[in-house]
């Protein structure tokens, strides 16, 4: 059993806000956003391939990665890390190039909950309810579900 995700998109605002606790430390959790060999490995649904192209988890690094679902269609995303302070934050940019011009800053937080264990909380705005709600209908709460679910056994 892993830990639940909680996805809040309240109504007639455009922001998602995306809780989720791990049992690792907060250092692990960071070191597997910031690897793009870890990345790889639990980012995404259940079943499909990622190729990273960039990967610069640094301020004013970039990324651009592509998944390829089991019918060998096509979704790449990219964006621009904004700030990163080790085991702390990240703040990007983040765009799903089938739906372009409509970017979204997120904000995640890497807290220290003791014991061992994180808690990332992941803000998302974007620049009006309509983008933000055809990202909640995308299938994002199961590839979040199913990644985080590969994260927990990434960072054992």
């Amino acid at each position: 059993m892993t830990n639940p995700v909680s996805i809040t998109a309240p109504e007639g605002l455009p922001f998602i806000d995306i809780d989720r606790e791990f049992d690792a430390p907060v250092a692990a959790v960071f070191e597997a956003h910031r690897d793009p060999a870890l990345v790889k490995q639990w980012l995404g649904p259940d079943g499909y391939e990622m190729a990273v192209e960039r990967w610069d988890f640094v301020p004013q690094g970039g990324y651009r990665y592509v998944h390829t679902d089991t019918d060998g269609a096509k979704w790449a995303f990219n964006g621009t890390f904004h700030s990163v302070r080790e085991n702390e934050i990240a703040i990007q940019t983040f765009e799903f190039e089938g739906y372009p011009d409509v970017v979204a800053i997120e904000t995640l937080r890497f807290e220290d909950l003791g014991g061992g264990r994180t808690r990332l909380r992941i803000h998302s705005v974007y620049p009006d309810v309509q983008s933000r709600d055809g990202m909640v209908a995308s299938g994002m709460e199961t590839g979040l579900t199913e990644g985080y679910a590969r994260l927990d056994a990434l960072v054992a």
